[in-house]
């Protein structure tokens, strides 16, 4: 995705959203996440969108700033879920 740091988060997000909701879960399944940012300066940013996709739902999470990240993408979000 072009654009802006947080154009490309949202867009993690919504990925993130579509692979949650195939497998039956919403973002308040989430238990755990890992954000993974190639300049940590971007954070503020990268959390304002983060939030504001959760809603409610407040996981564990993480962040590490990264060398890099594949197909030079600048936000990566991993995330563990459970339907239990």
């Amino acid at each position: 995705v072009q654009g802006s740091i947080e154009v490309e988060t949202k867009q993690v997000m919504n990925n993130l959203w579509e692979v949650l909701s195939t497998g039956g879960a919403t973002f308040a399944h989430v238990a755990k996440t890992t954000i993974y940012l190639t300049d940590i300066a971007d954070f503020p940013a990268v959390n304002k969108v983060y939030e504001l996709a959760l809603g409610t739902a407040r996981p564990a999470r993480s962040t590490v700033q990264v060398v890099a990240l594949p197909k030079s993408a600048r936000v990566e979000i991993e995330c563990i879920a459970s339907l239990t």
